[in-house]
């Protein structure tokens, strides 16, 4: 498997004087070369029985594409894509654009952003990629704390007294703490679009998690789009396969702008790529089906074991893992060491062969605030991250300063 391969050669670009990686995604490539990998939130798992008649069929697939009209792969893509997460309206307006990955859409984003000179209150934490890219295009950021939306009587008080900026960048589910305004149903999004419409302000929402509040017991996705359009908000959203299906990184990502800006949007897209290939795009729509047909049980079998063999292994230790709104594929975990940061702890158990990602870099305003907390990767084969989490036990007991 992908997380079991090494390689001898020392990644480049570590340029903090301390040796340590400047960002998240160095911190992955890392991890990239290790066995116990539970940093980045790539899917490393092996594939369902369903999903292995799919690689059985790559031969197949790949001639299929290659007979087919770019369109038609495109129109078959995006509407398994909507269809899975039942957004008919987006299905309907057949205005979403694609790209490679979600990180590319964001250039797109800012690349707007940076045209008409808005500024963004940006959701705290959240992975640092997105403040990164955003602040490399000139977008100036000011930090929305995500407590900010937890309370649906709240949000639009809290909205008013905390953003002054021409738009608001949410993500939902967010990466790392799984927070999501599906907790409050329709009514967190309505008072969030609300307070956007009433200050004439932008909403950019990142919904790259959103598979995982699908088929759930508590919580599932209603049809945002319907809300977006009837509400007359300006707004775009990012959706996104990459932390879905065990694909290799074959991934796609969806651009879907509002009527008044959407001509616009994709003006940029397009001086960005082309098209994204017809072959991953059947692939993608392979496992979009398979995972509608089994209601995404086998993602979420993977990730639920996982999460309870964390629970299991960090129960009694000064690591707790924290409860989640939506059971995305990471973890959130708070250390409750007197003396000991995310940074240090990171440090050791990589020391060890065990990768996981600080908490410092997700609060991109103030690092000193995550440094309470660090992040697991949960989309892995169950017995690869059993014994993840066993040797990570093993090494913070060693670091217990109690009796």
């Amino acid at each position: 498997m992908h997380a079991n391969r090494t390689s001898p050669a020392d990644p480049p670009g570590i340029a903090e004087p301390d040796g340590l990686p400047v960002d998240l995604t160095q911190h992955e490539i890392a991890a990239l070369r290790t066995r116990f990998n539970l940093a980045d939130a790539h899917t490393h798992q092996g594939q369902s029985p369903g999903q292995e008649r799919i690689v059985a069929d790559l031969p197949q697939i790949w001639h299929e594409a290659e007979s087919a009209f770019q369109a038609t792969c495109e129109n078959d893509f995006v509407d398994a894509f909507f269809r899975l997460h039942g957004q008919h309206r987006a299905r309907w307006m057949q205005r979403s654009m694609l790209s490679y990955a979600a990180s590319v859409a964001t250039v797109v984003v800012g690349t707007y952003l940076r045209r008409h000179r808005l500024t963004v209150a940006l959701i705290e934490p959240c992975f640092d990629n997105l403040h990164d890219v955003l602040t490399d295009q000139g977008v100036p950021l000011h930090p929305l704390d995500e407590a900010a939306l937890h309370d649906p009587d709240h949000i639009y008080k809290s909205l008013r007294r905390r953003v002054r900026t021409d738009a608001l960048f949410l993500v939902d589910p967010n990466n790392p703490t799984g927070s999501s305004l599906l907790a409050h149903g329709t009514r967190g999004f309505e008072e969030v679009v609300r307070f956007c419409r009433d200050h004439d302000m932008l909403l950019v929402v990142d919904f790259c998690f959103a598979a995982f509040t699908l088929f759930d017991p508590i919580l599932d996705r209603f049809d945002v789009y319907e809300l977006l359009e009837r509400s007359g908000v300006r707004y775009i959203a990012i959706e996104d396969t990459g932390k879905i299906w065990p694909t290799q990184d074959v991934k796609a990502a969806l651009i879907t702008a509002s009527r008044d800006i959407q001509a616009e949007i994709y003006n940029i897209n397009t001086s960005v790529l082309l098209n994204v290939s017809p072959f991953a795009l059947r692939i993608l729509t392979r496992y979009i089906e398979d995972s509608a047909a089994d209601r995404l049980l086998s993602v979420r079998r993977v990730l639920d074991t996982n999460r309870d063999e964390a629970r299991k292994a960090l129960d009694g230790s000064f690591i707790e893992l924290t409860e989640p709104v939506a059971n995305i594929s990471v973890a959130w975990a708070r250390i409750t060491h007197p003396e000991l940061t995310a940074t240090e702890l990171q440090r050791r158990l990589a020391l060890a062969d065990v990768h996981v990602l600080p908490g410092r870099h997700f609060h991109w305003s103030d690092p000193t605030r995550g440094e309470s907390h660090i992040r697991l990767a949960l989309a892995r084969e169950p017995e690869t991250f059993a014994s993840a989490m066993a040797r990570m036990r093993e090494l913070i007991d060693r670091d217990d300063p109690r009796p």
